[in-house]
Order: C-alpha cells, then structure tokens, then sequence
C-alpha cells in the first residue's frame, strides 16, 4: 500500500457541503436525538434533543467552522446540526462507507492547524481548502485504497482487545465463574 500516490483535492471536489441551523438552548426540547455543536469532544454531540429542522441528517461528516474550528466528525446516526457546524457530503455516495468518511474526516482534520476562532473555516474557505488524497492511475482519488487503509487500522486497534475478551471467554468456559488474575501494573 505504500505505493500509493497522491494528490491534491479541493473539499468542493469531493463533498457538497451544507449549512447548520441555530437552535437556542431555550428552544431545545430534550429528546434521544444527537444535537451537534462545535465541540472538540463527544463525536460533537452537545446535547440529546427532540427537535427537528432542515439541518437534521445522517451519513455525513460534520465540521465545526465556529467553536473548535476545523474539529471534524462522522455521524452515520441521525442528528440535528448547529449553525456553527457545515454538512459534508460525499459527492460520490455510492463510494461512502465508514472507512472512507473516517479516512477523509482524518484529512481534513490535517487542515485544523490553519483555522482558529479570529479565522474562521467558513463555506467560502473550506470550498477552497486543499486535502491530499490517495489517487488511482487515472488521477480520481483512490477509494478502494482509504477503506483498505481504515481496515487495517481498525484491525491493529481492536487487535489486543479481541485478543483479551478470547481469553477471557475461554478461561471462562474452562475455569468457570472466577475472573483470572489481572496483570499487574509496575509502579514507577
């Protein structure tokens, strides 16, 4: 996979991008549904409300442009959308899957460094902003390749944690109920 190379892309050649909606807190309702705001945390979500307005959707990247400037996340979920956070569409839906939004959120998140609260990653800017992509042979950018890529990163991560729950299944089903010893942790 290190063969690859790469290009650049302006967001707009990738991504519709599409605006939030203010909803006050005074007019929030509180309900099961992810409201999200220009937060650094949380996947975004500020808050679980019941409202509804053009803003709600699903299968997108949402990308603070106001708050925690440049702070992008995925939201395969139903959620409703602050005016401080665009809309992010892949041009390309048939290309869309969890891999590539998470491989793409990954590069324009590259970009943060470049925008803060007095500089602001408004339509205008993020239309214009560049990120590097994979690209195929022809010079379209390389989808097979990101949702490989996010694969095994996925893979190398959840490695040791489905290594252990193994484990910790089998030492179950042999020495019954009791919990094996943990490993120790060396103080320094």
């Amino acid at each position: 996979m290190s063969n690859c190379k790469w290009a650049e892309f302006h967001i707009s050649d990738i991504f519709d991008i599409m605006p939030g909606k203010r909803l006050t807190k005074s007019d929030m309702t509180v309900g099961n549904r992810p409201f999200i705001g220009a937060t650094d945390s949380n996947n975004g979500v500020t808050a679980w409300v019941d409202n509804t307005n053009e803003s709600i959707d699903s299968h997108c990247l949402g990308v603070n442009y106001n708050g925690s400037v440049g702070e992008t996340f995925y939201h395969p979920y139903e959620c409703i959308f602050s005016d401080d956070v665009k809309r992010l569409h892949l041009r390309e839906s048939s290309k869309e899957n969890h891999y590539v939004m998470l491989f793409l959120k990954t590069a324009i998140l590259q970009q943060k460094v470049k925008y803060a609260y007095g500089y602001k990653f408004n339509e205008s800017r993020m239309q214009k902003q560049v990120i590097l992509l994979p690209t195929t042979a022809k010079g379209n950018p390389d989808w097979q390749y990101m949702e490989t890529f996010m694969r095994q990163k996925e893979q190398q991560i959840l490695k040791p944690t489905i290594d252990r729950l193994c484990k910790q299944l089998i030492y179950n089903q042999i020495g019954g109920a009791t919990q094996p010893p943990q490993p120790q942790v060396e103080s320094i």
